[in-house]
């Protein structure tokens, strides 16, 4: 490691190649968490690579439990994280609302590393418990439309360096690979990142994917639909501005969507949401981010019909419905 981190201080950059191979030995506890914490330090220093986010991709997916969940066109949302604003759990949300008007649902999600609460925080809090078994997975999808993949059982390298994450607090590159390694292989994704780079960057690798994808960047630093600002969209088809008032009907302030000082208030604070009792501001978020994933599938002819399907979910408690056929199959 000592020589790799020389090359990369001296502002070199790894090849496709190269970057697998590191997270490969990285995988196989080849390096010490001082190392670690070295490597994951020179990327908050540099941006990463489309090569190096490649390799690291690679391994990722070359090491993970492999999981079939049928032939169903599975759906996630899910964000980078790292945008440093500690919202309450705006894309775990929107998954069950997006669940509750009929669409499968497999939410890749892991623990907080530069947040209070992350989607498996409150997952857990809630009463999930994770796993890896593809029948029991299989039959949560079946009875509730949603199943739930806690990375760490599924990427052997996650779970070695989470600790390390949690004690950085700051983003790493791995917040960077989270999305782009559901085991599950969904055939829509709608994806938030915290920067126009990042963006970018995902917006080159996932057009050779062939996969139906929406990046989604709030423009004043959100990984996801704020309606505090304008939406940066980008698609196979290109990219566009889109206003608040486009989205989500109204604008919101930055305050209205704080999460929870603790897991237990995060948990407290997605309970209340999902029984349609939220603020006006919190449903209005949520809805957005639900009807933006909706309208990724293409099964709807216009944005405003995704939205009215999200909007009939929550106010049915039919998003609340998913999360109690969820917890009670198990």
């Amino acid at each position: 490691m000592k020589k790799i981190l020389q090359y990369l201080f001296e502002h070199k950059t790894l090849s496709r190649a190269a970057a697998k191979e590191l997270l490969l030995s990285m995988s196989s506890g080849a390096y010490n968490d001082s190392e670690l914490a070295s490597l994951m330090t020179v990327f908050l220093m540099r941006s990463i690579t489309i090569a190096e986010l490649q390799g690291f991709r690679d391994a990722l997916l070359e090491l993970a439990v492999p999981i079939y969940l049928g032939d169903h066109e599975l759906l996630d949302i899910v964000g980078t994280g790292g945008d440093g604003k500690n919202t309450f759990n705006i894309s775990t949300l929107s998954c069950f609302i997006v669940a509750g008007a009929g669409q499968k649902v497999a939410k890749h999600g892991n623990y907080g590393a530069s947040t209070i609460s992350g989607s498996s925080n409150v997952m857990e809090q809630l009463g999930y418990v994770f796993k890896n078994d593809e029948n029991a997975l299989q039959k949560e999808l079946d009875a509730a439309n949603i199943c739930f993949l806690h990375a760490p059982l599924f990427h052997p390298a996650l779970k070695l360096v989470g600790p390390i994450r949690k004690n950085l607090g700051v983003r790493t590159f791995f917040n960077m690979l989270g999305p782009l390694v559901n085991p599950a292989k969904p055939a829509h994704q709608l994806i938030g990142v915290y920067s126009l780079e990042m963006a970018r960057i995902y917006h080159y690798l996932l057009q050779e994917e062939g996969i139906n994808y929406t990046i989604i960047h709030g423009l004043d630093g959100y990984d996801e639909i704020s309606l505090t600002s304008d939406t940066k969209i980008f698609t196979a088809k290109g990219e566009r501005i889109v206003s608040a008032n486009e989205l989500g009907k109204r604008i919101v302030f930055p305050e209205d969507l704080a999460g929870g000082d603790t897991v237990e208030a995060s948990a407290q604070i997605f309970l209340k949401i999902i029984k349609g009792e939220g603020t006006m501001a919190q449903n209005a978020v949520v809805l957005a981010n639900a009807a933006a994933a909706l309208f990724a599938t293409q099964k709807y002819s216009t944005y405003n019909d995704a939205y009215a399907a999200a909007v009939e979910s929550l106010d049915s408690q039919k998003a609340y419905q998913v999360l109690q056929q969820l917890i009670a199959v198990q």
